[in-house]
């Protein structure tokens, strides 16, 4: 009998997932409240980029329909606030990453998915649903936490530190903002008020720029959180441009400001908060099927570091081929899909927190690595491209000695490697032979 799975959610990781298990001949079904024809009329999603790891996934299921030589950017910026002088710096990546509206990229990869013999349900269902759904499926497969389904999961107090949001965010689509020769994501750094994250993004007018503002609670920026654009736009618009002028003046030197302005209208901007969260990776329902947690569900992450869809992207890659490779969908194949998967969604989750409460004060052993960083390229290309790879990050932030062994074991390779043989007498070196 041909398997059949059912996904909840079309975001990326169901997407991404029904999207492989069709190349593999595999049944699916997606269930979603939104038709492709509604998401050209609604607020923006997210302000989601994607790593070069995630479009060669992309670029693997047949859905690259934004080429990175045109829509991609290549590395990152640097630019830490700090008096007298602020630090800036650049790290590059091994291969382009990519930003997409999402509501241009979602509708695409449903219809993409239809194309392909994927079976879309336009409904709303609600949790206690997933259980008589099962019915029909071998597998449920939740990905949305919007509503209940997140609660049908058990919250993992061990991976989720915080009960509440660590920044007020204020995340927007903006026209006016000049982009650079190359273009490239620029980190900011404000110690004291927050972070920013300036993306070079593909929206419906073309090339705009998402700034993810990311304002510590209580501090100077938090007022960009609570302040509507709505209420009164120009009032907005200066308040905004006030807050870059003083905090990210790298951002504000580039912008245009009788062009600036929200980038297609005033549904182009996010504000509220994020509670970073990982769950349970799977329930038993009550019709004796496994439903398995994927994408927000599984982990949700502050966007401080970019890591939430890429993480999903890798998770529903992972378990997509254990869905291809096994016959049997109980405890045990969960273990397989959670050994494979753990290491990279828990490294994500773990570096995000980490630089989340760190970045409020930044403590002599974050602020010695960043000075690293500034003054050794190859050290920042290395931190740059491991935005594609979040758990070689924790790998090296999960302790303060660790980050000084990543930082003296590099720049000691990098001065072996530069150094030049010395020939011993009467010996021939193996260059000179």
């Amino acid at each position: 009998m041909r398997k059949q799975i059912g996904i909840v959610g079309a975001g990326t990781a169901g997407l991404h997932l029904g999207l492989y298990l069709r190349q593999h001949d595999v049944d699916v079904t997606v269930f979603t409240d939104r038709e492709p024809k509604e998401y050209r009329g609604m607020r923006l999603l997210n302000t989601v980029a994607h790593h070069a790891v995630t479009v060669q996934r992309e670029r693997d299921l047949h859905v690259d329909h934004w080429p990175t030589e045109e829509h991609g950017y290549f590395g990152h910026h640097y630019f830490i606030n700090t008096p007298p002088q602020p630090l800036r710096f650049y790290g590059d990546y091994h291969a382009p990453s990519r930003a997409v509206d999402y509501r241009i990229y979602q509708p695409r990869l449903m219809e993409d998915f239809q194309n392909r013999g994927g079976n879309i349900e336009y409904r709303e269902i609600t949790g206690h649903e997933v259980s008589s759904l099962s019915a029909r499926f071998d597998l449920m497969v939740v990905c949305t936490g919007k509503g209940p389904f997140g609660q049908m999961f058990q919250h993992e107090p061990a991976h989720s530190p915080f009960d509440r949001p660590q920044r007020a965010l204020c995340v927007g689509l903006f026209k006016g903002i000049a982009q650079r020769p190359t273009r490239a994501v620029t980190m900011y750094f404000s110690p004291g008020a927050g972070e920013m994250i300036e993306i070079p993004t593909t929206t419906f007018n073309g090339m705009q720029n998402a700034l993810v503002i990311e304002n510590i609670i209580g501090g100077d920026l938090e007022v960009l959180a609570k302040t509507k654009y709505d209420d009164n736009p120009r009032a907005f618009q200066e308040l905004l441009l006030g807050k870059l002028r003083k905090h990210y003046p790298d951002c504000a030197e580039r912008i245009d400001e009788k062009e600036f302005d929200l980038a297609n209208g005033p549904l182009d901007i996010l504000q509220g908060g994020v509670t970073p969260t990982v769950r349970k990776s799977h329930i038993r329902l009550d019709s004796g099927k496994i439903a398995i947690s994927l994408g927000d569900v599984q982990a949700v992450v502050d966007p401080v570091l970019g890591q939430g869809a890429n993480m999903a992207s890798y998770a529903a890659w992972i378990l997509g081929e254990e869905i291809v490779k096994q016959e049997v969908y109980d405890e045990r194949f969960v273990e397989h899909v959670n050994y494979r998967r753990q290491d990279r969604v828990l490294g994500a989750t773990r570096w995000t927190n980490f630089m989340l409460t760190n970045l409020k004060a930044m403590p002599a052993e974050l602020q010695q690595f960043i000075g690293a960083l500034s003054q050794n390229r190859a050290l920042a290309d290395e931190f740059t491209d491991n935005f594609n790879y979040p758990e070689r990050q924790w790998d090296c932030f999960a302790s303060a000695e660790r980050m000084q062994a990543w930082c003296q074991s590099r720049i000691k390779a990098a001065t072996a490697q530069a150094r030049p043989a010395i020939a011993k007498p009467g010996r021939v070196t193996a260059d000179a032979a």
